[in-house]
């Protein structure tokens, strides 16, 4: 079973995908990805939301409890969702908690900033483990003007290097980089001693996370930073298209499909 120790002595690089569901946790599990993270990337994959911030606490406990159920080997990371943390240190690390004791999560994911290092360092004190976030941070996308990379000039570059670092004195035990320019990921992982995973941060990095959606080809659009490795989409389509024209020309249900009770005979 992949722990939060494991992933920082890995000689392979990390593997890590998002799955919001049972069947799919299952999947993922069972092909040997190391993370399976229950990504507030919900709202937009799976919640039919145009973005992250109406995800609530209890849509996170609810689906990261059905991944918990169906997962074996991969370490279990729960997104925190907007306003679970940040507001108020006590309520942030009493929500973290929540997700481990009632939803079975092994960890917890943070987008990160100045004003979660505190949260970080409170929550590895008592024992929640803690997976740090920096880069493009979809929660702040209001601030941010847009879903756009980030560190792209030599000041907040540096911001994102001492913020790594700060995040890992606090004691998380990985850190995402999202949507940054290659050479900067490299830098931060260089300087790290904790594992990082990019997604749109080159090749650099400890290991690499996307969208389920994304990876498999079953959303309508992906971001250019991610690669279809299937094409769900299209195999769904033909499907259930099959299944319509079997049922709209009498193929389907077949005798096989049926099953007839002599003894009710004389129902009619």
């Amino acid at each position: 079973m992949t722990t939060t120790r494991g992933l920082r002595d890995a000689e392979d690089p990390i593997t890590m995908l998002t799955a919001y569901d049972a069947p799919t946790a299952a999947i993922v599990d069972e092909a040997g990805i190391d993370v399976v993270l229950v990504g507030d990337s919900m709202g937009n994959a799976a919640l039919g939301y145009d973005s992250t911030l109406p995800v609530t606490f209890d849509e996170v406990a609810s689906r990261t409890a059905a991944v918990a159920r169906a997962t074996e080997e991969a370490l279990v990371v729960a997104d925190m969702p907007f306003l679970s943390f940040g507001v108020d240190e006590a309520e942030s690390v009493r929500n973290a908690g929540r997700l481990l004791k009632e939803a079975n999560a092994d960890a917890v994911k943070i987008e990160s900033g100045p004003h979660t290092v505190s949260t970080t360092r409170r929550m590895t004190e008592v024992g929640i483990p803690v997976m740090a976030h920096l880069g493009l941070t979809p929660q702040h996308v209001n601030r941010l003007g847009g879903y756009t990379r980030q560190g792209t000039e030599q000041e907040a570059a540096e911001e994102i290097i001492e913020l790594a670092g700060d995040h890992a004195d606090a004691g998380a035990f990985a850190l995402v980089l999202e949507h940054v320019p290659a050479n900067l990921a490299g830098a931060v992982t260089e300087a790290l001693e904790i594992p990082t995973i990019g997604i749109g941060a080159g090749s650099d990095c400890d290991g690499q996370v996307l969208v389920i959606n994304d990876a498999v080809g079953l959303g309508e659009w992906s971001p250019p930073f991610a690669r279809q490795f299937g094409d769900v989409r299209g195999e769904m389509v033909d499907a259930v298209e099959a299944y319509r024209e079997a049922v709209t020309s009498g193929e389907f249900p077949a005798e096989e499909h049926s099953h007839v009770e002599e003894d009710l005979d004389d129902l009619y």
